[in-house]
């Protein structure tokens, strides 16, 4: 994981312009970013998983 960017959920949201509760309503979906638990509880999302679901998300616009 040395040099992975992770991001946490609040640095995401205000990224994709996203409340937390539709986030969570999309993630049930299995359509969100995925997710990744610290061993302290806290989620965050790798940057190459965001870009990811965001070039996913242009696909499925086009």
């Amino acid at each position: 994981m040395a040099g992975t960017k992770m991001l946490k959920l609040r640095e995401v949201l205000e990224e994709i312009e996203m409340s937390r509760a539709a986030f969570y309503r999309m993630r049930a979906r299995g359509q969100a970013p995925r997710l990744q638990k610290l061993p302290n509880g806290q989620l965050r999302v790798r940057r190459s998983d965001l870009d990811a679901w965001w070039a996913r998300c242009e696909e499925n616009a086009a």
